[in-house]
């Protein structure tokens, strides 16, 4: 493959900006999303892999103020994008980036929270560049061996959340369910009323419970929808 590096551009929020760098992935509405959507308990640790530029894990620093997040991703120069943003934002002192594997990742305690934006394709036409194939197909991250590493480093009340397109995120889901997990929140993403659902933000748990479930439609006639507004407008410049 192709070792031409992927510049990915930057993008300025109300409390924090994204400075690309070669992170394989750009910021994108799935990942605001799913930062907007996640929920935590006070005084949790917070593992993001698959990190790229940190969104995921700057967007939990702002909204929940006394966590600890610790990202990580195989990539070093999205490692090295994401430092580089942690140390920008007010809440560095939270924040820490760790160049690994997550198949090779040891820490020292367990997480009470996962949150990642996974690689989305099992097959089809790769990018030549291998940052950005990375991030985007799951050669490096099988889905399988994710749940798996998930699964261990949460500890008995952890919860992961995830968000995927829709075909992929209900194979996710039966995997998961196959492998001992629980559903927990599920929500249903349209871009417009006319449209198909075409994401699935989802959060599975180590413990059985019931499953929460909701919708959102991100545009109505007049532009963004109210639900999606009040979901992203602690983020978006312009909400």
């Amino acid at each position: 493959m192709n070792t031409e590096t992927f510049k990915t551009k930057g993008f300025n929020f109300k409390q924090f900006s994204i400075h690309g760098g070669e992170s394989g992935m750009p910021v994108s509405t799935d990942g605001v999303l799913l930062g907007a959507w996640v929920q935590c308990p006070p005084r949790s640790n917070i593992l993001d892999i698959g990190t790229g530029t940190g969104l995921l894990a700057l967007m939990c620093a702002q909204r929940f103020p006394d966590v600890v997040i610790t990202a990580l991703d195989i990539e070093s120069t999205a490692v090295e994008a994401a430092r580089n943003n942690f140390e920008l934002s007010p809440w560095s002192n939270r924040l820490r980036v760790i160049h690994s594997d997550i198949n090779q990742f040891e820490p020292t305690h367990l997480f009470h929270r996962i949150i990642c934006n996974p690689p989305y394709f099992n097959s089809g036409e790769q990018s030549k560049q291998s940052q950005r194939a990375t991030a985007r197909h799951t050669n490096t991250l099988k889905h399988g061996e994710l749940l798996k590493r998930c699964y261990t480093l949460l500890d008995k009340t952890g919860k992961a959340n995830f968000v995927l397109p829709i075909t992929e995120g209900e194979q996710f889901i039966a995997m998961a369910k196959a492998d001992g997990w629980y559903l927990s929140r599920i929500c249903r993403v349209q871009s417009s009323q006319k449209k198909p659902v075409h994401r699935l933000l989802f959060e599975l748990s180590k413990q059985a419970c019931d499953t929460q479930e909701s919708h959102l439609v991100i545009h109505s006639n007049e532009g963004y929808s109210e639900d999606f507004t009040q979901l992203t407008r602690e983020f978006y410049l312009k909400m």
